[in-house]
């Protein structure tokens, strides 16, 4: 099979981990293509995520780097078992590459914390405020592209009903954008605080008044993986999300968290200054 020219975010995660594991043994890739039977070629394209590996064989390459983490390797076998499966595939090729990448990473998750300083988290948002925001960002896009991405953007908030635990933390700017015109953002943050009433969901506000926070950088994305080493953060950019798994770029941004978490009010403040910025409207 030839090497694939776009490998998905989940295919070059893989990759990436089985690098790194080669990398700290000291095992340099011709070595490792020897002792797995295969070419030097083969073993490059398989940490590009140009090429896919069967569980045996990730098992097989986890043995030649000494790698004693069982959950990792685990995990790792998990990964190469069910990539390219899933209701987001059918967007590939016609959404960005990165928007069901995206999609697959929330749904495997084992927890998401998100943090929104002028944009309603993506799994928040109503479909009126999909569609406005589509408008006005690409007031030119085909209306069957931006159906399209409306439908997906729909299709994400899937990951709400999976139980998976979902931690949000909006800027009081984002809550006063009048996305839409006052109807589609009052019923916005309607639907805020009614998705805040899942058990699973934590949605807490940084109140333009906390004292002391001088923002935290651009929003972020924190998506936990079945083990800690294949933890994700997400960024936006205006040339799609950017997937980030650099171990010490990973700790950093827990860090950020931590600190934008010691910021936000509790839930139920919080869910009572969204009500009052509703009456507002």
């Amino acid at each position: 099979m030839p090497p694939r020219t776009a490998p998905t975010a989940r295919q070059l995660r893989i990759g990436a981990e089985l690098r790194r594991l080669r990398e700290a043994a000291g095992v340099v890739s011709r070595d490792a293509a020897g002792l797995l039977g295969t070419s030097q070629a083969q073993i490059s394209n398989i940490e590009a995520g140009k090429n896919g590996i069967s569980e045996a064989r990730l098992r097989r390459l986890a043995h030649i780097y000494a790698c004693d983490d069982a959950q990792l390797v685990d995990a790792l076998a998990e990964m190469a078992n069910t990539q390219g499966q899933g209701w987001w595939e059918e967007y590939r090729g016609i959404l960005p590459p990165a928007a069901p990448d995206l999609a697959e990473l929330e749904h495997h998750a084992s927890y998401v914390r998100t943090f929104q300083v002028v944009h309603i988290p993506g799994v928040l948002q109503t479909e009126e405020h999909v569609r406005a925001a589509s408008i006005f960002v690409e007031p030119d896009l085909p209306e069957v592209d931006r159906e399209a991405r409306v439908t997906f953007r729909m299709r994400r908030q899937q990951v709400l009903d999976t139980g998976t635990p979902y931690d949000v933390i909006i800027h009081e700017a984002a809550l006063r954008m009048l996305v839409g015109g006052g109807n589609v953002a009052r019923t916005q943050l309607e639907h805020i605080v009614h998705v805040a009433e899942r058990d699973s969901v934590s949605i807490r506000v940084i109140p333009f008044t906390v004292d002391g926070f001088a923002g935290a950088g651009h929003a972020m994305q924190y998506v936990g993986g079945s083990v800690p080493q294949l933890d994700t953060v997400q960024l936006d950019s205006t040339h799609g999300a950017v997937f980030i798994d650099d171990p010490a770029q990973l700790h950093r941004y827990r860090a950020r968290w931590e600190r934008v978490d010691s910021a936000a009010d509790p839930q139920d403040a919080s869910l009572d200054l969204i009500r009052r910025i509703t009456q507002e409207l």
